[in-house]
């Protein structure tokens, strides 16, 4: 019989505690009988343990069919029946097709059988033997159902602590960048919120005697698939700017593209043509097409300059009081993927900065956001008046007023994508 108690007692791996519940955990000693009993015989049976669902008819210790108490009840009770089938042997009302299990079968591959079986088996449970077929007890459709939601309610545990540590290494991950930012920026902000608990969204920061590398990063995807994106992505920038690139981002998103193509093997036809075909796959067929659309920049603190390169994510900003917000276009192909070139060139575009400039980075998660009355987009052009409209207050509270103006948006419509969104003034 299941036991409760162990409901509470596993803390082991999900393939460990799947391999302690096997049929043999739902197993009931129950009575059995012979096609030789009778039908008074099994009346007394049922009268003597009530708490019987069926009972297992046996022959040279194989089992061959299952009375269900009610079905044989209510058969029964008709009129003339004990007149007709008291003596009579007990298959008049035996099952013939009961589902019948090895009591090495898994929980698994059991509720399987179970569900293809219907709700018959639920009710009347089945027959567990032994590795010969031999009788050795019955398993009831209220154990399974108990101790199937517990696997997934385990299965659910599991998952929950491994994503709570995933954010806990992808946190890890940022508080660097964190440190190099309040190091170098004055009046600044940074949000960084995933959808879920993890995300594909991710920023960068690293300083240098001369200036800073700044990168806002939108990697495929969202949860946990994105998340390893975003490492595999900072794992790449930080070698990317040991070599010294940092001076020229449109070249840093060139080497990032090809960097991700190979490891990924995203090589369409004309790129895989001088590639090792057991290494790298270029068939459509089971390719990924993973990439990340981002902004490289970098900011020279010496001369007062910044140089941007762009892959599909645009940088917004306002020069003084009398100035409109301005963007600075990407380029429209985003880094890795398959239908980007292996030799895509990147553009370098230049801004000289003034003190009190205000710059803003955001990924599509706030731009592409559906809200409003109408349903649509939240879209640059929103993005930019809000903006216009608070530039000259610190950058904090800025934050405050475009998140809340972002979830005021969304309102009940379902969140679309991780948000990632970033302010500095010069």
């Amino acid at each position: 019989m299941f036991d409760q108690s162990l409901l509470n007692q596993s803390r082991a791996g999900l393939s460990e505690i799947e391999a302690e519940y096997i049929a043999s955990s739902l197993l009931r000693i129950c009575p059995s009988v012979s096609p030789g009993h009778t039908n008074i015989e099994i009346s007394k049976l049922l009268d003597e343990h009530p708490d019987l669902v069926s009972i297992a008819v046996i022959e040279s210790d194989k089992p061959i069919g299952l009375i269900n108490r009610n079905f044989f009840m209510e058969g029964m009770a008709k009129p003339f029946r004990h007149d007709l089938f008291d003596r009579k042997s007990c298959i008049a009302f035996m099952d013939k097709d009961p589902l019948i299990v090895d009591q090495n079968m898994s929980i698994q591959t059991l509720s399987f059988k179970v569900l293809d079986s219907g709700r018959k088996t639920l009710n009347d449970g089945f027959i567990i033997t032994d590795e010969h077929g031999d009788y050795l007890g019955l398993g009831t459709g209220e154990d399974l159902v108990k101790v199937v939601s517990f696997l997934q309610a385990e299965k659910n545990r599991l998952v929950t602590e491994s994503i709570n540590y995933a954010s806990v290494i992808q946190k890890s991950f940022l508080r660097a960048s964190r440190e190099d930012m309040n190091a170098v920026l004055q009046d600044y902000f940074m949000h960084w919120e995933p959808r879920d608990k993890v995300g594909g969204d991710y920023y960068f920061c690293k300083k240098f005697a001369d200036g800073f590398f700044l990168a806002l990063i939108d990697c495929t995807g969202h949860g946990v698939p994105g998340a390893f994106m975003t490492l595999i992505m900072a794992s790449f920038l930080d070698h990317i700017l040991r070599e010294d690139n940092r001076h020229d981002p449109a070249g840093a998103l060139a080497i990032m593209n090809k960097k991700v193509k190979m490891a990924l093997g995203q090589l369409n036809e004309s790129g895989a043509e001088n590639m090792d075909a057991d290494r790298f796959s270029s068939t459509k067929q089971g390719q990924s097409d993973d990439g990340m659309d981002t902004a490289f920049c970098w900011v020279n603190t010496q001369n007062s300059t910044l140089i941007y390169a762009g892959a599909k994510t645009p940088l917004f900003y306002i020069r003084d009081t009398s100035s409109d917000v301005q963007l600075l276009e990407p380029n429209r192909k985003g880094v890795g993927y398959v239908d980007t070139p292996m030799d895509y060139e990147w553009t370098n575009q230049s801004l000289q900065l003034t003190q009190g400039m205000c710059l803003y980075l955001s990924t599509d998660g706030l731009i592409d956001q559906i809200g409003g009355p109408k349903k649509i987009a939240f879209g640059k052009k929103r993005f930019s008046t809000l903006i216009h409209e608070n530039y000259l207050k610190p950058m904090p509270e800025q934050e405050d007023i475009i998140m809340q103006t972002y979830y005021d948006y969304q309102g009940k419509q379902r969140r679309r994508d991780d948000v990632c969104l970033m302010g500095f003034r010069f």
